[in-house]
């Protein structure tokens, strides 16, 4: 059965969860020929192999420049101090680089929140979500089982890594109302961050 009490150990995707929204997916498929049904780096697989370098690069490029602005969302530092006042261990497993997380942790000024670099997984530590990799390389370095441990994030791939890893998933709707079609992969969904508080 779904709750939160007891559970010690929580990984947060960074972008639209932690942190304002900034990306536009859609210019950025447009721009480099992706195609639009498919996530970045999926479309970047179906490109040919002298053009995936150059794309990947562009994709690097985008995200340091959308990190130096990144701002915290009020509802997430809520949980985030709630989290650790209270003991609790966290970690990051973002679909962008680990060096671009970092970047984007201090330009929010969540950095004292993940003071381990190792518990900060970009796309190049470990397979990226919706892969549970790494969200279990996360718990084999806690020495955490999965009924002890949280998933957060805004997307889809967020709650299938979280589902496919055994631990709990939380979503948030940062982008308008969940699709139905992702409500099997989540044990709860909210509106704000914030209103797990009273049940940890």
């Amino acid at each position: 059965m779904y709750t939160l009490v007891g559970r010690r150990y929580w990984v947060f995707d960074m972008d639209g969860t932690l942190t304002v929204p900034q990306h536009d997916f859609s210019s950025f498929k447009a721009q480099h020929g992706l195609p639009a049904e498919l996530d970045v780096l999926a479309g970047i697989e179906t490109l040919p192999d002298s053009m995936q370098g150059r794309v990947h690069r562009a994709v690097d490029a985008w995200e340091r420049e959308l990190a130096a602005g990144a701002r915290a969302m009020p509802d997430a530092v809520a949980l985030l101090q709630g989290l650790r006042s209270r003991g609790v261990t966290l970690g990051i497993l973002t679909r962008n680089t680990a060096a671009g997380a970092e970047v984007t942790l201090r330009a929010a000024g969540l950095s004292a929140y993940f003071p381990d670099p190792a518990c900060v997984l970009g796309r190049t530590c470990a397979e990226p979500k919706p892969s549970p990799d790494g969200i279990q390389r996360l718990l084999r370095r806690w020495g955490a089982r999965p009924e002890q441990a949280v998933m957060v994030g805004d997307w889809l791939f967020d709650a299938q890594a979280g589902r496919a890893a055994g631990v709990a998933t939380l979503l948030v709707a940062r982008h308008g109302p969940v699709p139905k079609a992702w409500h099997p992969f989540a044990d709860r969904v909210v509106e704000r961050l914030d209103e797990v508080l009273g049940e940890l």
